[in-house]
């Protein structure tokens, strides 16, 4: 039924609008008295769930950043059988992202192209979102980024300001050094220079386990170097992966993906990438580490395939939107169907 929807009506509406559409429907769910009865045909099997960060994930598979910028659909998202939610990116400093139009579709490629620059309403508005969440039980990361208008020199302090008003009241940290469409933020992936922004945000964090987000387009030996480095410095997890710069093996035509323009690539064109970052962390970290996998997973299959490589969670965002509502319950009854027949 989904497929028909998104191809005859919700795939002609700009992108950004769509989600803002479904983000109100998601917002719906998670109101009283439909949470309940949603929830109670959504909800993952016991089985499922996963003691990691100091918490109990109800489901390994949760959403990734990017989708919630403002935790206002974690309910929802919630009740339709995520296992938690990261919210943002945030930033200290409010702003509106970059110019429209900024997402676009490459429904061939079942897979999206941003370059929203990180809007959001900033740090301090979520946070009272946040410390309302703390009464529903929900498990909610918050992932931190640079404010546009802080020069890249000034970044820590960014950050910290960030951490220190989100880490009380979320149940994880993570610090987003890794998105395409902030100038200069990935060069802050660099060792010398992200060893010491770390190190600031893991003390503004205090007890709340703070994370790294990684590109996928980092070679591999700097893939293993800041693993390594989120060990040393006492970090609690790296997630693997962000959005990609890279257009390489897209089966959409050559004039719709360079119309789209630049920005960060996710979604199916992603998954091999991912899967391959996963397992380099995962090799260069401790078995209790938390490694969470994120990109181009759709499938229960893809999801239990990720968690064999050695993740601890996974995430998904893009597929959400080709999938539709139920996607979160279907990787969920698979995994369950997976394991019981092993």
């Amino acid at each position: 039924m989904y497929p028909l929807v998104f191809r005859h009506v919700l795939a002609r509406f700009d992108p950004e609008f769509a989600h803002h559409l479904g983000m109100a429907v998601i917002r719906v769910a998670g109101t009283w008295p439909v949470r309940p009865l949603v929830h109670r045909f959504t909800r993952p099997a016991p089985e499922l769930a996963v003691e990691a960060l100091g918490q109990v994930f109800p489901s390994p598979f949760g959403v990734a950043a990017g989708f919630d910028k403002n935790a206002v659909g974690v309910r929802g998202l919630e009740a339709l059988g995520f296992g938690h939610v990261e919210i943002g990116t945030v930033t200290a400093v409010p702003q509106d992202g970059n110019p429209k139009p900024r997402l676009f579709r490459l429904i061939q490629d079942r897979a999206v192209v941003n370059r929203m620059g990180f809007n959001n309403r900033g740090a301090e508005a979520a946070a009272r979102r946040l410390a309302r969440l703390r009464r529903t039980g929900a498990v909610v990361g918050a992932n931190i980024g640079k404010s546009r208008v802080v020069d890249v020199a000034d970044a820590t302090a960014d950050y910290v300001k960030s951490a220190r008003m989100l880490a009380p009241l979320a149940d994880y940290l993570a610090v987003n050094v890794s998105s395409p469409n902030t100038p200069g933020l990935r060069g802050l992936q660099a060792v010398e220079t992200l060893a010491p922004l770390l190190r600031a945000v893991r003390e503004a964090a205090g007890a709340t386990p703070l994370l790294v987000k990684i590109a996928p387009d980092l070679p591999d030996d700097e893939i293993q170097a800041i693993a390594r480095l989120a060990v040393d410095e006492g970090l609690a997890g790296i997630i693997a992966t962000n959005t990609t710069i890279s257009r390489e093996g897209l089966a959409t035509d050559a004039a719709t993906v360079e119309a789209a323009g630049a920005g960060g690539l996710s979604g199916a064109p992603l998954k091999a990438r991912s899967l391959e970052v996963l397992r380099t962390v995962r090799a260069a970290v401790p078995d209790d580490f938390c490694v969470v996998s994120v990109g181009g997973v759709e499938t229960a299959e893809e999801v239990q395939e990720r968690l064999d490589a050695g993740a601890t969670l996974v995430q998904g965002y893009t597929a959400f939107l080709y999938r539709g509502p139920l996607w979160a319950c279907e990787i969920n009854a698979g995994l369950s169907a997976i394991r019981a027949a092993r």
